[in-house]
């Protein structure tokens, strides 16, 4: 009778947990961040594309930031 009675117990504690929407937003904002990523890169991608011309400023070569002193 105990055991049956902690069987039930644990399956009620097992549903609850199953039912909540607690963790939800975590993925929620996980998901966002990645489209806002993926969005930002096609974007900076396309931006190349369309100028074929440095877009971003590259420190590597001393000789690049002449134009922009």
């Amino acid at each position: 009778m105990r055991t049956h009675i902690h069987s039930m117990l644990v399956k009620e504690r097992v549903k609850e947990v199953l039912q909540s929407n607690k963790g939800e937003g975590f993925i929620d904002t996980a998901v966002k961040i990645l489209i806002s990523v993926v969005i930002g890169a096609l974007l900076l991608a396309g931006l190349y594309m369309l100028f074929q011309d440095t877009i971003l400023f590259s420190s590597r070569y001393k000789h690049d930031r002449k134009c922009y002193a």
